[in-house]
């Protein structure tokens, strides 16, 4: 649910930053891990606030948990109680939509009635524990005495429609919009991203847990047009929330046209119904956050990533550490140390080593300009450095893709081959890479289509026999100071 003001607020805040940022990103954020942990850590916040009854707590989670114990006394009866008979009864309701049995025609028609009734009931059950609640609430305030903490006050009416302000009034002086741009100084930039980051998450955990693909370019775009719209009718920054998108889930929205109907609800809402939120106890609506999002925290993927590589587990734990103290830093620790991680097995490329006659050397994947020190240290190491030294053949069947860089280090190692009277010779480069080796005219360069051909080309025999010198298949198996994986 979008949040609205009754004020205007500069068109620059999130709009159209969010779109540039959602299109120059978009690609990107193909490469950003699914994390459940964000929507745990609202829910804990909403628990430790709310179900407890405790007012004045701080924010930030580890200070939040010092609090609640401490403070553990002024926990108020009533909330605490409707907050657990809630939990229970949304608990119980989403176990027996499991257990429903599905209609058939043949059976008779109380039945199925029956069946349906039980159906829709666990189906809208975040609605009727709210509703339920509210009329609870609202019993005890007719009768003079009020146990529980309300929602309370809620601005009534939508708020107007009009052009964005390129400038306002302040203290008798106008401020001009490029003051508006500045006062908003880092913000214009962080917010964003920050809201691209929370989006992106949200949509590949839910993703990830109801087996669909998303369009990530498209979630971002959209998010940058919605903002720009809401600039119209003074909203907040728009971003994807976890606690009401497991809600939505939990609730059985499978389409985007939940969205229309949960949107025409809340205007609804806010044109004619914002007096009866006022009776809707806090406790209740922490609840059905919680039974939300609870279920998208997946402990399994621990002992998961353990068994299958166990180095996937640090982006895991950073995330989630970092989540509890805010949802952003989470997320953009978790980016960064995946960027490190994918940076480096850029850096270090897999290497295979075999010798006939000459030393042959295959790189696995790709070579970029992070990778030239370590190809570099690989050829010093088993062809320069050796005495005598020795011709080398590289296979570049398994080599996709090479920059400028790359190009330039191997020139470099061409003119350190020829130096010390040895050769470097190149086999099995796809078309696209052979031409940006040709194209850059290297001096003593030597292509052949395949391995055999260049092996004939340096007068090795072929008894069809390789010995193994390196071969590494795990981190495990490195060299102790060449880095060859």
């Amino acid at each position: 649910m979008q949040k609205t003001l009754h004020r205007p607020v500069p068109w620059g805040r999130g709009g159209a930053n969010a779109m540039l940022f959602g299109l120059a990103l978009g690609f990107l954020s193909g490469a950003f891990g699914s994390w459940g942990c964000a929507g745990l850590s609202r829910g804990l916040c909403l628990f430790a606030q709310n179900i407890l009854g405790l007012h004045n707590i701080p924010r930030q989670f580890f200070l939040q948990v010092y609090h609640t114990f401490q403070r553990i006394g002024e926990t108020r009866a009533g909330d605490a109680l409707l907050g657990l008979v809630c939990l229970a009864v949304l608990v119980g309701l989403r176990v027996m939509k499991g257990h429903i049995p599905r209609i058939h025609r043949v059976e008779l028609l109380s039945v199925r009635i029956s069946r349906l009734i039980l159906w829709a009931t666990a189906t809208a059950r975040n609605a009727l524990v709210v509703l339920f609640a509210g009329l609870v609430a609202y019993s005890f305030q007719l009768m003079g005495s009020q146990p529980f903490t309300l929602t309370g006050e809620t601005p009534q009416g939508l708020p107007p429609f009009q052009l964005p302000p390129f400038s306002k009034v302040e203290a008798n002086s106008t401020v001009p919009f490029s003051e508006m741009v500045q006062d908003l100084g880092a913000g214009l930039a962080v917010v964003p991203l920050m809201g691209l980051l929370e989006t992106v998450a949200i949509a590949k955990a839910f993703a990830s847990q109801n087996n669909y693909r998303i369009d990530l370019n498209q979630e971002l775009l959209a998010m940058g047009l919605t903002n720009l719209l809401g600039s119209f009718v003074s909203s907040y920054p728009v971003t994807g929330s976890f606690g009401r998108t497991a809600v939505n889930a939990q609730t059985g929205v499978c389409t985007p046209a939940g969205g229309l109907i949960t949107g025409t609800l809340v205007l609804l809402s806010l044109a004619y119904l914002t007096s009866l939120f006022y009776y809707i106890p806090k406790a209740a609506l922490a609840a059905v956050i919680i039974c939300a999002v609870a279920p998208m925290f997946d402990a399994r993927i621990f002992r998961t990533l353990w068994r299958v590589k166990r180095l996937d587990l640090l982006p895991l734990c950073v995330t989630f550490l970092l989540c509890f103290w805010e949802v952003q830093y989470g997320i953009v620790a978790g980016i960064l140390v995946s960027g490190v991680l994918l940076l480096y097995t850029i850096a270090r490329p897999r290497i295979k080593l075999s010798e006939h006659g000459v030393l042959l050397m295959q790189p696995v994947s790709g070579l970029h300009f992070p990778a030239v020190e370590s190809l570099r240290d690989a050829m010093h190491r088993w062809a320069l450095a050796v005495s005598p030294p020795r011709c080398v053949i590289l296979d570049c069947t398994h080599v996709s893709s090479m920059d400028y860089t790359m190009v330039m280090g191997l020139a470099d190692l061409l003119q350190e081959f020829q130096k010390r009277g040895v050769t470097l010779t190149f086999s099995g480069l796809q078309n696209h890479v052979l031409q940006v080796l040709l194209s850059a005219d290297l001096e003593g360069f030597q292509h052949f289509p395949s391995m055999e051909e260049a092996e004939k080309g340096h007068g090795a025999e072929l008894d069809g026999r390789r010995r193994v010198l390196l071969h590494s298949t795990s981190e495990n198996m490195l060299p102790a100071s060449g880095l060859i994986q």
